[in-house]
């Protein structure tokens, strides 16, 4: 604009009335407030999820090891603990009817304001969930962490987001905490991020909370790694190469080997059919033991009862908790602390057949009777175990075999795709990431459209 335009402008100006030209200046102000509030929103996103990250990665480092401990009592006295399931059970639906009512659902409640079917996320969600994930690993239920640690994330991130005043402040900021509570109690953040950013929406990948997201996944990686939490990690070309098996079973001659890659394919259908199994059955057991037991306190003692002889029946506990016994065996590194690739042990001497069905079946009545728990790590040992149970069907290094169904089972009962090909380059090393691209791909396409989430589809016209 020129002298003679801003002259004009002026004297246009000048001859509104006192009303208007402050009607005028009300609308200036707030159009500059809204870009500067704009311009600031993600600079301010991503300081707030480096310190989330922070406080995050030490509330899950802290919540992992006391499930640690606890584990590991458990595990050192199955005979004292695994008979009282039942009395955990209902201690666990106490509590939340006393002090947590509104938050017993776990992640459903963590979808539901992700989805904006709900905006109360009560921040008592988290030691309740923390609390009552410990109960379930003291005394055996199979089930995983994860979801505890997402929640901590997820609530405490949310409630932040309603003291800023930036728009879609509370979707970016759930993500946001997702991706830190993931990345904490797992310590791989790029699967966190991805993770965080796909399981919401099928389809659809939340951009918008990208950099927040993964600065507090890898601000919580770090933090959770400096005060001592374990990384579960293995190095399978290790494993591979001593089994006589190298990166090279991917090529003939210098091109891509067809029959590996028809034998992955094949692989990953049947790993789409274990994961989309799990999700489609825990959820028709959880609504038919519903309806059969309204009262939940009823229903998760009876179920208790019954979970904690099957626990005692099936090898004394074998079956109990997380199923990181059964990872271990995998894959050779039982009794190694740092969770690296002990050896190359006889790994199909370790795992039994019917290791994966047992698992599978245990966790989802744990689940179902309402024990408060993960999924995740749970299917990982559903996956790898099922893995090696098919790896001489294929012809497939049973290391190799187990580290593709751990990986794809996660795939086809979550839904998402992004998240267990990178977790499984960050646990195993990004040498196969070929073999876990195929296998979870197919895997996430043939799972039948199931999930162990609340998701929302995308509905596309063609």
């Amino acid at each position: 604009m020129n002298f003679s335009d801003f002259s004009k402008a002026s004297q246009q100006f000048n001859q509104f009335s006192p009303e208007m030209k402050e009607q005028m200046m009300k609308m200036a102000k707030a159009r500059v407030k809204e870009k500067l509030l704009k311009w600031l929103a993600t600079p301010t996103f991503v300081l707030l999820g480096i310190v989330l990250g922070a406080v995050i990665g030490a509330l899950t480092a802290c919540f992992g090891d006391i499930s640690d401990r606890l584990s590991a009592i458990r595990d050192a006295n199955p005979l004292y603990f695994i008979p009282a399931l039942a009395i955990g059970g209902a201690a666990i639906v106490f509590a939340y009817k006393k002090w947590g009512r509104w938050t017993e659902r776990g992640m459903d409640q963590v979808f539901a304001v992700g989805l904006n079917k709900e905006s109360d996320f009560p921040l008592v969600s988290i030691p309740m969930a923390a609390v009552s994930t410990w109960l379930t690993q003291l005394f055996g239920g199979s089930a995983g962490r994860e979801g505890a640690a997402m929640q901590i994330g997820s609530a405490l991130s949310y409630n932040i987001s309603k003291k800023l005043p930036f728009e879609n402040a509370a979707h970016v900021m759930l993500v946001t905490g997702l991706a830190a509570g993931f990345a904490g109690i797992f310590q791989a953040p790029m699967a966190a991020t991805a993770f965080a950013l796909e399981v919401l929406l099928v389809g659809h990948l939340e951009l918008g909370a990208l950099l927040p997201a993964a600065a507090a996944a890898f601000t919580a990686c770090k933090v959770s790694s400096m005060l001592g939490f374990h990384k579960f990690s293995v190095d399978l070309s290790s494993l591979l190469d001593a089994s006589g098996f190298s990166a090279s079973i991917f090529t003939n001659e210098g091109a891509l080997d067809g029959k590996f890659l028809v034998k992955l394919a094949l692989m990953g259908v049947l790993f789409g059919i274990v994961g989309g199994g799990f999700a489609k059955l825990l959820g028709l057991s959880q609504n038919f033991f519903a309806k059969k037991f309204p009262n939940n306190i009823k229903r998760i003692a009876i179920m208790g009862v019954g979970i904690s002889a099957l626990l005692l029946v099936f090898f004394q506990g074998r079956y109990a908790g997380l199923g990181t016994n059964l990872l271990d065996m995998c894959f050779g590194i039982a009794g190694n602390a740092t969770g690296s690739a002990a050896g190359t042990a006889d790994l199909i001497g370790n795992v039994a057949g019917y290791d994966w069905i047992l698992k599978f079946a245990l966790t989802i009545l744990t689940l179902s009777a309402g024990f408060i728990g993960g999924v995740v790590t749970p299917l990982f040992a559903i996956g790898a175990t099922f893995g090696i149970f098919i790896a001489s069907m294929f012809g497939m290094p049973v290391a190799l075999a187990a580290a593709l169904g751990l990986a794809a089972v996660f795939a086809s009962a979550s839904n998402t795709l992004w998240a267990p090909i990178l977790i499984a380059g960050e646990i195993f090393g990004f040498n196969c990431l070929p073999a876990f691209f195929i296998v979870c791909t197919v895997a996430y396409i043939c799972n039948g459209g199931q999930s162990i989430y609340k998701q929302k589809k995308i509905r596309i016209k063609i």
